[in-house]
């Protein structure tokens, strides 16, 4: 069969998703630095207490941290493994994924980078499906999983090791129902028997590969996923991994389209109402079958055309978010270097829709996170400045008011402000009954969002589940627990209304009282938590269907529903609960740095009245300094802006990863 070369508007190859992902890792990388050598001048000049500290541990964590996971779902046989070679592992000259005719990946597999971990594939049996453990705990059993080390610079004993993940076991139909890959009232998604009697099932429930691929050493994260019968007896897969996947890359063969298997995994664990379908991206496989010598170039390209907008409208999907592709193709060309292959396969499309798409969201969300991180953190080291400025400005006024006094007028200055602190130093009682008040509220709103609370509800929706003929409910026991976890949200929301109103007021009373400059921080917006409860729901309202009826009916796979649920509501608690207390961090950051501030003043002023008790000289002699430190804090102000409008300014993929900033050297 003759290879057919056809144009196209969308294969301008632009900014490959390698070449992106580097320039995002880039920045990032960049970027901690410069919040690094932030904080050690904030810390130089006093200026970072504890909110602020928190701010930017919490910033540098994220940028650090931060992972970017493509989940890549198909049908058997559609080519998934290979696109992942194509996209991903070209460098290394051969196939690394194992991509051969049948059924490859029949686990699915996670290819990441942890530096705490060596080189190594990571494999956990089947067989824990049996036991009542969620994926999340066996992860943290590493003594369960069978381990191969993995040599990175041999790219032979990378392919022979990952052939592991296409393992197979052959079990009575007992054992595979057990399993949930056998079900009795289904029988055409039932695997086909042997002649022995036994059934094939996948040897493996979940791979883990570590390794220091470029682009995974940045914090990229891919999720290699079987077909249908393994996605649909693996919640937490369903539930869990996919939906929180920055990207789905949807695999279908072109010279098939949507089959019917395809439709139902699209349907049922991909796609549903209220997703952000801007984030699926669906790959038209396989397109050199449709490279025919018989037609002509347009007559190709026409074919193809009608495929991908009848995909397109079948998935409810824009056009040009189905791309036509050959990934065996576009793997070739990348090993023999050939640039005309390369184009035909329309590869560097899809690398491009994966950059500007994935990429170019990521980066938006991360890059709007800081400049609103960035923003609150200027305002609280601001804050600090402020209370510095106006102390001086205070102390000025003072002294300048004592030129030309007799020696009793400084004494009686001396006296009032020795009353003044003394006066000061018993409303430390009052803050303190504040802060209790303050502080049993607070407990409420743990208490709402804490893990003890969700443990009930977890055993609640259990308890639902496991009622006699409950299987036509089990939608009805989802919901009243959502609807339940919303309340106790709002009800958190209300708790922190409370608070915010009370620290409003408490702060205006110490402002007019101390001469305070005290403002309450941003209360915590747990609003949007309910919108990531909706999102939670949705998958699993979606999971519950008619086609997983049957295995809802099996108390341990129900079971195994409700754990899947607690892992991904945790990460949600634990986000409010997060921002809860960075919000509470805040506001006693605040009341603390104006006390210490306070303080530090009342020392300030009586060494003055002592050095200008002892010489005439003294007054002017401190009038001159003080005139100096509001020079030195007008100083740190303008620094403060251009270190922090810097780090919002930086552009994305235009740093130099290994140069250290001039402008940040410390001062």
């Amino acid at each position: 069969m003759s290879r057919v070369l056809y144009s196209s508007a969308g294969t301008s190859v632009g900014t490959s998703f390698n070449e992106q992902f580097d320039q995002h890792g880039a920045w990032r990388r960049e970027f901690a630095l410069r919040l690094k050598l932030l904080s050690e001048w904030l810390k130089d000049h006093e200026l970072l207490d504890a909110a602020v500290q928190e701010r930017l541990r919490r910033l540098e964590n994220q940028m650090r941290s931060d992972k970017v996971m493509v989940a890549f779902v198909a049908e058997f046989s559609r080519g998934k493994s290979e696109l992942i070679n194509a996209v991903f592992f070209a460098g290394y000259k051969r196939r690394i994924m194992p991509a051969s005719a049948g059924r490859t990946t029949m686990c699915p597999t996670e290819l990441g980078y942890d530096a705490e971990v060596p080189p190594c594939l990571r494999l956990l049996p089947i067989e824990t499906r049996l036991q009542p453990q969620p994926l999340m705990e066996w992860r943290l059993a590493p003594e369960k999983w069978t381990r191969l080390d993995l040599d990175v610079n041999d790219p032979a004993q990378l392919a022979q090791a990952f052939e592991k993940v296409s393992e197979v076991r052959h079990v009575t139909r007992e054992e595979a129902k057990a399993l949930g890959f056998w079900h009795e009232d289904s029988p055409e998604d039932n695997p086909m028997v042997g002649s022995d009697g036994k059934v094939e099932v996948p040897k493996w429930r979940h791979a883990l590969i570590n390794i220091a691929h470029p682009l995974l050493k940045q914090g990229l994260v891919i999720l290699d996923t079987p077909g249908l019968n393994a996605i649909g007896a693996e919640p937490e897969l369903t539930v869990n991994l996919i939906p929180q996947a920055h990207a789905v890359v949807f695999i279908l063969a072109a010279d098939t389209g949507v089959t019917r298997s395809d439709l139902a995994i699209w349907k049922e664990h991909l796609i549903s109402e209220g997703d952000d379908a801007a984030s699926h991206l669906v790959v038209l496989n396989k397109i050199d079958t449709m490279w025919d010598s018989l037609s002509t170039p347009t007559q190709v390209q026409a074919q193809i055309d009608r495929q991908r907008a009848t995909t397109a409208e079948i998935l409810g999907l824009e056009r040009e978010q189905v791309i036509p592709v050959s990934a065996q193709k576009g793997l070739v060309a990348k090993v023999n270097d050939d640039a005309e292959l390369l184009v035909a396969s329309q590869l560097p499309v899809l690398e491009r829709a994966l950059s500007q798409g994935i990429m170019g969201r990521r980066q938006k969300i991360l890059r709007t996170s800081v400049a609103s991180t960035i923003g609150e953190l200027r305002t609280e080291a601001s804050r600090s400045l402020n209370i510095r400025r106006r102390d001086l400005a205070e102390q000025m006024l003072e002294l300048k008011g004592l030129r030309g006094k007799n020696t009793s007028v400084i004494r009686h200055m001396r006296s009032r402000i020795e009353q003044e602190q003394r006066d000061f130093d018993v409303s430390g009682a009052k803050i303190h009954a504040v802060r209790s008040v303050h502080l049993k509220l607070l407990r409420e709103v743990f208490n709402l969002l804490g893990t003890a609370t969700m443990k009930d509800e977890m055993a609640q929706l259990t308890q639902s589940l496991r009622a006699p003929g409950i299987k036509l409910g089990v939608k009805r026991a989802y919901a009243l627990t959502f609807d339940r976890l919303r309340e106790g949200l709002r009800k958190a929301q209300a708790t922190s209304g409370e608070i915010q109103s009370m620290l409003t007021g408490t702060f205006r009373q110490l402002n007019a009282e101390y001469g305070f400059s005290l403002q309450p921080p941003k209360e915590p917006d747990l609003a949007r938590y309910e919108r990531d409860l909706d999102l939670v729901e949705r998958s699993h309202q979606q999971y519950l269907g008619v086609s997983n009826a049957l295995r809802l009916a099996q108390p341990e796979f129900a079971d195994r529903l409700v754990r899947a649920l607690a892992t991904r509501l945790r990460a949600v608690y634990e986000s409010a609960l997060a921002e809860v207390e960075l919000w509470n961090k805040a506001a006693a950051a605040q009341l603390d740095a104006q006390l210490r501030e306070r303080r530090r003043n009342f020392t300030r002023r009586l060494e003055a009245i002592e050095r200008i008790q002892q010489a005439a000289a003294g007054l002017d002699d401190r009038i001159g300094e003080i005139d100096t430190q509001e020079h030195a804090v007008d100083e740190l102000d303008a620094k403060l802006a251009e270190l922090t409008d810097h780090l919002i300014a930086t552009p994305a993929g235009e740093v130099a990863p290994d140069s250290r900033p001039a402008q940040l050297q410390r001062a």
